[in-house]
């Protein structure tokens, strides 16, 4: 099976995308952050143009594929996974992992969820975790925040009974307490295959990890690669396994 994670960036860098994403109808399971589901307006602050309803488009092109869509912000803003109809879908729900009680509807400073989905494939289960972690401005570094954001990911991941994934952007450097949390008694395959770099020319800053995909060690890895497509500020992530 295929499973490739990527921030979407809301969209912005539209027709290369969407040209992608066409071209994944192999791909079994998809998990994209920073989605946007029939939104009046967007909630970022910046000039950047973002497209209002991206889910509908990515949809469009992948009609073999179920959408299960984990709002955050004014019930059209947050985290989605895409999965092949020829995989069972056993159940799928979220957990909160960061509340922001203070947030004023705009910016990156807003609660954050984690997003499961359980399936089946040749009677095996398998499950998926999808997060799109904490952005305080501070850089990817440990704060209070993060670790507790990182403690709730690790008490999900500790009720999980099959093989497991756990990818998305952490936003999170790999030297940090936050991520060892993660990656404690999982395969972190960013480490395993000497990755520098999870984002594109898009983004200018000299911090290049965001992104991360783990596996329980029942989890047979096939391949891993940073894919080099040009179609967000982050790459995507491809993960082939058993």
């Amino acid at each position: 099976m295929k499973l490739i994670t990527l921030n979407i960036w809301g969209g912005h860098v539209h027709e290369p995308f969407l040209n992608f994403i066409a071209t994944q109808q192999a791909v079994d399971i998809i998990c994209v952050q920073e989605v946007y589901d029939n939104a009046a307006h967007k909630i970022s602050c910046d000039d950047r143009v973002v497209y209002l309803n991206i889910l509908s488009e990515i949809h469009h092109l992948l009609p073999n594929h179920q959408v299960y869509f984990r709002p955050v912000v004014n019930n059209n803003y947050g985290i989605a996974i895409l999965i092949n109809k020829n995989l069972v879908v056993i159940a799928e729900g979220e957990k909160e992992i960061y509340y922001s009680p203070n947030f004023p509807g705009m910016g990156p400073d807003h609660s954050r969820n984690l997003q499961w989905l359980m399936f089946s494939h040749h009677d095996k289960r398998y499950t998926v975790i999808n997060v799109h972690g904490l952005w305080n401005g501070n850089g990817k570094t440990d704060s209070p925040e993060r670790l507790e954001q990182s403690q709730h990911i690790r008490d999900f991941m500790n009720t999980v009974q099959t093989p497991m994934i756990l990818c998305g952007d952490f936003n999170l450097r790999p030297d940090t307490e936050s991520l060892a949390i993660l990656a404690d008694g999982m395969n972190d395959q960013i480490k395993i295959h000497n990755i520098d770099s999870t984002r594109t020319s898009y983004y200018p800053k000299p911090e290049k990890y965001a992104d991360y995909i783990f596996t329980s060690p029942d989890i047979i890895v096939i391949e891993f690669s940073v894919l080099s497509d040009e179609i967000s500020d982050h790459a995507p992530l491809l993960l082939n396994f058993d």
